[in-house]
């Protein structure tokens, strides 16, 4: 669940099947009020414009869609004691564009597409200003995902890492608790290489902050440590010293970061 400004009021867009829905309700409060909501929205659906608009959505997304049904609405469309909700909508024709919710976040929502259209119906302002703040929260999405998957990758190239550890590193008779001081002491090698500070120096600068630094990385730093990662893993396989290690590898970093952050520039210049 998101919530996005529109022209000061807030709209809730909700991931539904992995698709973007977002509150008619909350559209239509925005320009009447609470109270008249629900009345908002039947007045839209009871239109013939509307009826074939949906109907056509349905045909091309939904295969269970009932297409007699919704013909059946089309002709009622237009007179004036038919009314249309959106529960009576997708109970008779098995839509899936629309959803009427309760609880928490209740209300009716609709796909994208059709919410869109449903704003023309506000106001065609309303509209364009709602394209552009859903755009900007897929945008915002996206960043994050890419982060996520950055900060993936560079656990994945640490399980690399910590099995050349143990390969190399590691003699068999040292307890687990004594492996776990190896682990941690070669993590720290990435760490000042990267970061210029150790794990614990970073927790005892950070108290109210919670996980590690690495969760707190930025995108450079996350594609740069993975990098990182898969160097070191070569370099204590080919049995160099910790100490010259170090050196490499605070070297690396400091080369790849400054090429990452030109890319960034570049983007940034078009």
């Amino acid at each position: 669940m998101a919530k996005i400004k529109v022209e000061d009021s807030l709209i809730t867009v909700l991931s539904i099947d992995d698709k973007d829905y977002i509150s008619l309700t909350d559209m239509a409060n925005a320009k009447e009020g609470e109270s008249r909501a629900a009345d908002i929205i039947k007045n839209w659906l009871r239109t013939r414009y509307a009826i074939e608009f949906l109907s056509v959505w349905e045909q091309i997304n939904n295969p269970s869609f009932k297409v007699v049904e919704s013909d059946h609405f089309k002709i009622q469309a237009g007179l004036p004691n038919f009314v249309l909700s959106a529960s009576e909508w997708i109970g008779k024709t098995q839509a899936i564009g629309m959803v009427v919710k309760r609880g928490k976040y209740g209300g009716t929502y609709a796909h994208k597409d059709i919410a869109f259209e449903f704003g023309s119906a506000i106001s065609v302002p309303f509209k364009m200003y709602l394209i552009t703040e859903f755009q900007r929260l897929k945008e915002e999405e996206q960043k994050h995902l890419g982060w996520s998957a950055k900060r993936e990758l560079a656990k994945l190239n640490y399980h690399i890492h910590t099995d050349a550890i143990q390969q190399n590193l590691i003699p068999e008779e040292l307890t687990p608790a004594q492996t776990a001081i190896v682990y941690a002491n070669e993590a720290d090698v990435l760490n000042v290489a990267l970061f210029g500070i150790s794990a614990k120096q970073w927790r005892d600068a950070n108290p109210e902050l919670k996980g590690n630094m690495r969760d707190y990385a930025s995108m450079n730093e996350l594609i740069c440590l993975a990098n990182m990662e898969n160097l070191n893993a070569v370099f204590i396989q080919e049995k160099t010293p910790q100490k010259e290690r170090l050196i490499k590898l605070n070297l690396i970093a400091i080369q790849q970061m400054n090429v990452l952050i030109e890319v960034e520039n570049r983007k940034l210049l078009k």
